[in-house]
């Protein structure tokens, strides 16, 4: 009992060093301009985001929307290079134009970022971003292969976070927006946006080291 309490033990800490340093990677730079009681207002730079848009439900739309922009930031671009992601907000799309005659490649951060839209026919779909460094600009990146990927700058925003741990379970990360909405209007706090969730953690960190984030853009 002993013998197994004490490798139990180990694989834990293994599996905690793993997750750290597994996450250690570039996040989305902002200020917080107030905390209130259960979240953040906090103030988040002009930015690029690299995102898509996919049908679904939650964990559908992640996953097939993580593979596809994953795919454009691991090299399925134009000069083949390996990119950094940090954390985006899903806002308007811009075009852009790009020199495509060259081979680089790009690298990655977080968060990941998962907003559900509304369109005409009434199916549920979501917009997945991943943030790009901020050592690049929209003439700067490479061009995706993939169509369906998007590169877009968002303007200097305002938003309400909420942080949680754990898993995000598509129940769990309802409930959290839910409180947010309803602390937001309990302070008098004009939403501007429907609300996104945020992960940003690699799917092998320990459930107890990941960071979550429910927000939503506000007045």
């Amino acid at each position: 009992m002993i013998t197994l309490l004490i490798i139990t033990l180990i694989i834990l800490i293994l599996w905690s060093l793993w997750g750290y340093f597994s996450s250690r990677v570039e996040q989305a730079k902002y200020s917080v301009l107030e905390n209130k009681k259960g979240y953040e207002i906090r103030l988040y730079p002009k930015r690029i985001v690299a995102q898509t848009t996919v049908e679904g439900d939650y964990k559908t739309a992640l996953n097939i929307g993580f593979r596809i922009v994953a795919g454009y930031i691991f090299g399925g671009n134009i000069k083949k290079e390996s990119i950094a992601m940090t954390a985006p907000v899903v806002a308007r799309e811009s075009s852009i134009t790009s020199d495509i005659s060259n081979n680089e490649k790009i690298s990655m951060t977080s968060p990941v970022i998962a907003t559900k839209i509304s369109n005409d026919n009434n199916i549920e779909s979501r917009i997945i971003s991943f943030g790009m460094p901020h050592t690049y600009t929209l003439e700067s990146l490479p061009v995706p292969i993939d169509a369906r990927v998007k590169l877009v700058e968002i303007p200097e925003s305002k938003f309400a976070v909420k942080r949680f741990s754990w898993l995000a379970t598509e129940k769990r990360v309802s409930r959290f927006e839910k409180k947010l909405i309803e602390q937001l209007k309990n302070d008098n706090i004009e939403i501007l946006d429907t609300v996104a969730y945020a992960g940003y953690n690699a799917p092998w960190t320990p459930p107890w080291m990941r960071r979550q984030e429910v927000l939503v853009k506000v007045k």
